[in-house]
């Protein structure tokens, strides 16, 4: 299994466990030495993680960290952790007083739930006010994982890690910018915009209209964005209700990982996601090598031993507006349910393990 596997198994994990955990100690043996592993160290190996690693400070002596990542007997990443339903903004300073004294050039404060990387862009040896990376597991994306990765083991690099920081801390930053100035204009900002259209003195009456000009042309300009993907998606959908009405065996799949050359195929993150979950399900059941998808213009299909002849299942999330899993029977009629969320295809689980045992018979 590689690192986004196991990223994403822990995932599931957390959205399965968290409301079980009922201490900060259950918190670190159920979701934080896990992370741990999946990034590559033996917990239970004392050159590579040290538990409550002594960090005296000032006066205050005996100060322990949760965690600290050891490379060549120094510690480079150390690991403050609380219970999962605390809340982090609490605690910063904790982990700021342990950084400070320490060697290591990254911290990381986390709950099991929310991971948040630190370290001193600002000013040399001491912690940043901001993390420059802040990821919550439940809900974590593609490229947070990449960011994620460089921290492990086989990949970890000081001068790698601190060259996205920078990065990764302003456009986070940047980001939170713009959603404020979107939801409520400053006057900086609205006078800056307002000079591109409007040339005269910009009086105190002249702003205030200005302000609500700005304000509804942002909510018509992203309105519009929305109505020209739903009438995208909309297109999309009717083509494939079309296309539903040729019979399954007739229905061509195409290999994602062949070239192609209609750039119409696209490959989501929602549909690995869902192959994920899919596997995952499967686990029990058959080896999970045997389980492959191939994606198409309509659907994406996941498989048994790579065979079209034996579909598992199809998921059709080309449309916007709805999510449909297609399961099959023993004579491989294909149905169709529709699903809010990717949780909801754990509630095919028994379809999906009677349609994988069939093949094997």
């Amino acid at each position: 299994m590689d690192f986004k596997d196991n990223i994403k198994q822990l995932s599931e994990r957390v959205i399965k466990l968290k409301d079980s955990i009922q201490t900060e100690e259950a918190t670190k043996n159920a979701f934080i030495m896990p992370f741990i592993n999946a990034l590559g160290y033996d917990v239970f190996n004392p050159l590579e993680v040290v538990p409550e690693m002594t960090c005296d400070i000032a006066m205050k002596k005996g100060e322990k960290i949760d965690y600290a990542i050891m490379k060549d007997g120094e510690p480079i990443l150390l690991i403050e952790c609380k219970h999962w339903a605390q809340d982090l903004k609490l605690h910063d300073n904790q982990l700021m007083r342990y950084f400070n004294v320490s060697k290591a050039k990254f911290g990381l404060l986390t709950n099991g739930i929310i991971y948040r990387f630190y370290t001193d862009l600002l000013e040399p040896n001491k912690m940043d006010d901001k993390p420059f990376l802040e990821v919550d597991i439940t809900d974590i994306k593609d490229s947070q994982i990449e960011e994620i990765k460089k921290f492990h083991k086989s990949y970890f690099d000081v001068d790698n890690i601190l060259s996205s920081a920078s990065e990764l801390k302003y456009m986070g930053e940047l980001k939170a910018v713009l959603a404020r100035e979107f939801s409520n204009p400053s006057p900086e900002f609205v006078k800056y915009i307002s000079k591109q259209v409007y040339d005269g003195v910009m009086t105190a009456k002249l702003l205030e209209q200005f302000t609500s000009l700005t304000k509804r042309s942002i909510s018509g300009y992203i309105n519009e964005i929305i109505s020209d993907r739903l009438k995208s998606a909309f297109k999309t959908e009717a083509d494939i209700e079309q296309k539903e009405q040729v019979p399954v065996a007739e229905k061509p799949v195409e290999k994602s990982e062949q070239p192609v050359d209609d750039n119409k195929i696209v490959t989501t993150e929602e549909e690995i996601e869902s192959y994920l979950i899919v596997k995952s399900i499967l686990r029990p059941f058959v080896d999970i090598s045997r389980v492959v998808y191939r994606d198409a213009q309509t659907y994406f299909a996941i498989l048994l031993d790579d065979n079209n002849r034996k579909p598992i299942c199809r998921m059709y999330f080309n449309a916007i507006t709805k999510k449909y899993i297609a399961t099959f029977d023993e004579n491989k009629k294909e149905t169709k349910h529709e699903i809010k969320s990717l949780d909801d295809i754990y509630n095919f689980t028994e379809e999906l393990k009677n349609t994988v045992l069939s093949y094997d018979k």
